[in-house]
């Protein structure tokens, strides 16, 4: 399978870019993909057993005496025990702390666990790769789902869900930013989005073994979580057998190794251009320091990269994720049938992905993300009014129709999310870092996600004891606000290669203001800046694409050239402006910010 290159003109070597997909990348991306399966299957799994009654015996057994004796004066609160909620969130409370310190190594408020893991991350990352990254993701989820199936007591299940959340904690840092350097830039969009696929597909799983196993007694439970092995097991294995990034490889010195990487996964040998926007940005990255992100020039950026996953979390999607089954038990369906409607919504999920996935590179991401906005905007709403005016929540009766009603918008709003602010949440801030801020960048993204996942996961069964349909409302503002700062300050990053999104904030209407001087944007307007902050200016070559003869590149550079063609493409890095300026693929060149 090929397809062929269409990439924005957005000024840089874009143009000049000519590779393909092949099934061989697609191969690839579906292996280091299998990481979204951790997320998904744990997300799915945990709503689920925290419904059996085997279980809450065990662990929360407050919890099961109050539903068997039928205490609770009011059935919004049936469910709201902080041991419960703790056993859902911490997953997310070990993911933040970890993540936290891989990008920015000091970050007072994470926890001395995050310390911990902190100490040897930040080294394997950099010397390792991502693809080291996600081993140690899939051998750490593999302990924690072998502790969580055989726990005896509440302390030995937290410790698997805290080995579960370091799993998915390298994993969801290091997959999305693998597959968008493995990719291609025209079809980035939808094989990235096959990370938020995998996880609705683990999602969706776990519910269905959860229906399955919730009459296998005493440890129907068990096998429900033990299962978690599998897809953990996926990525370890299968993140053994693929290649690192082009782009890691040439940050770590393994200059021919990325380059015959890049030829194998784009499909053809003439990646000139590529690669050279490739090993140009990284030697600019290593004047720039790991807090680089907080400069000024990097402002859109790092709102983005906080922004993003802050409003992903606080669609309230997880609120469905993690407790649709106990809503619908709530709402009277009882625990049968609780669980088919959450494997319902699990189907709406894959299916909506799927969507996402055809649709991604097509419409590009600002068009999915305002209209899913404006559908789970009109869907909470619902949900909030009917619930509101339809159930009783001393007695538990709610009219049938009012229930399906409920279910139809919960599904709706479940596709609206996962087509737009589910893969997108992923996807975009993986790709608008330039390399310089990526590590950290990225680091911060999957933070603010999993430090609000725990928030949410902490407080929603509070907030529906309190706040009652009113919990609703609260995610609909959110989304609303959300959907204001698509349409007004995120560029669309359709078809744009990573290396040159920098110069998308530069034609942004308003951060353009934020990064640049009057002066700078009157220069860049001209054509005098490249998107970079840096004037032209003369430049010595950094990197000289191999040509034919024998030239061979090894760790830390290239061995030499020999006679044959010119080179079509040089990469270049500054050095003290002079009299002349160096032409490269025709047009000027400079450094990249």
């Amino acid at each position: 399978m090929a397809g062929g290159m269409v990439v924005a003109d957005v000024g840089g070597r874009a143009r000049d870019y000519n590779g393909k997909v092949t099934w061989y990348v697609i191969l690839v991306a579906l292996i280091a993909s299998s990481g979204g399966l951790l997320f998904g299957y744990d997300l799915g799994v945990t709503g689920g057993v925290e419904s059996f009654p085997n279980f809450l015996a065990i662990f929360f057994p407050e919890v099961a005496l109050a539903q068997a004796a039928d205490t609770s004066a009011d059935l919004y609160c049936s469910y709201a025990s902080q041991k419960l909620s703790a056993f859902t969130s911490v997953l997310f409370l070990s993911v933040e702390s970890k993540t936290c310190l891989f990008g920015l190594h000091a970050l007072e408020v994470c926890t001395q666990l995050g310390a911990f893991f902190s100490f040897f991350t930040g080294p394997v990352t950099r010397i390792g790769g991502r693809k080291l990254v996600m081993i140690l993701g899939g051998a750490s989820f593999c302990v924690g789902a072998i502790l969580c199936a055989f726990a005896q007591d509440l302390a030995m299940l937290i410790i698997g869900r805290v080995c579960l959340g370091a799993g998915v904690g390298f994993a969801n840092q290091a997959v999305p930013l693998y597959l968008s350097e493995i990719a291609p830039a025209h079809a980035r969009g939808s094989l990235n989005v096959m990370f938020q696929l995998a996880t609705t597909i683990g999602i969706w799983v776990a519910q269905w073994i959860n229906y399955g196993t919730q009459n296998v007694h005493p440890h129907g439970w068990r096998i429900s979580v033990g299962l978690a092995f599998v897809p953990a097991i996926i990525l370890f294995l299968g993140s053994i057998i693929i290649p690192d990034t082009p782009n890691s490889l040439v940050a770590r010195g393994y200059i021919e190794k990325a380059r015959s990487t890049l030829e194998r996964v784009r499909g053809t040998p003439d990646v000139e251009a590529e690669f050279a926007d490739i090993v140009e940005a990284n030697d600019n990255s290593k004047t720039v320091n790991k807090w680089a992100i907080f400069q000024k020039k990097y402002r859109p950026v790092l709102t983005g990269a906080i922004l993003i996953p802050f409003f992903q979390q606080f669609t309230g999607i997880n609120t469905i994720m993690f407790y649709a089954t106990q809503l619908f038990d709530v709402l009277g369906d009882g625990a049968n049938a609780a669980l088919l409607d959450t494997a319902i919504i699990g189907a709406v999920n894959v299916g909506s992905t799927i969507l996402a996935i055809i649709l991604v590179d097509r419409l590009g991401r600002k068009v999915l993300l305002v209209e899913g906005g404006i559908q789970m905007f009109i869907c909470f709403v619902v949900v909030a009014g009917v619930m509101g005016g339809s159930f009783n929540k001393v007695t538990g009766y709610i009219p049938k129709n009012s229930a399906s009603t409920i279910l139809a918008f919960e599904c709706l709003f479940t596709g609206g999310f996962a087509w737009s602010w589910g893969p997108l949440g992923w996807l975009v801030p993986s790709e608008f870092h330039n390399i310089e801020p990526r590590g950290t960048g990225q680091a911060i993204t999957v933070c603010v996600n999993f430090l609000f996942s725990f928030v949410i996961g902490q407080a929603y069964l509070t907030m529906l004891c309190k706040m009652e349909y009113g919990t609703y409302i609260f995610f609909a503002f959110w989304v609303f606000c959300m959907t204001i700062y698509v349409i007004f300050f995120l560029p669309e990053t359709k078809g744009v290669p990573i290396e040159e999104m920098g110069i998308l904030w530069r034609k942004h209407w308003f951060w353009s203001k934020v990064i640049m001087t009057p002066e700078e944007r009157a220069a860049f307007q001209k054509g005098d800046l490249l998107g970079s902050g840096v004037t032209t200016g003369d430049v010595t070559p950094a990197y000289v694409p191999r040509t034919t003869g024998s030239a061979k590149g090894v760790k830390g550079g290239v061995t030499g050239t020999t006679a044959g063609t010119t080179p079509r493409a040089m990469v270049t890095s500054p050095r003290p402006a002079s009299t002349s300026n160096t032409v490269v693929a025709g047009q000027n060149t400079t450094a990249k910010y």
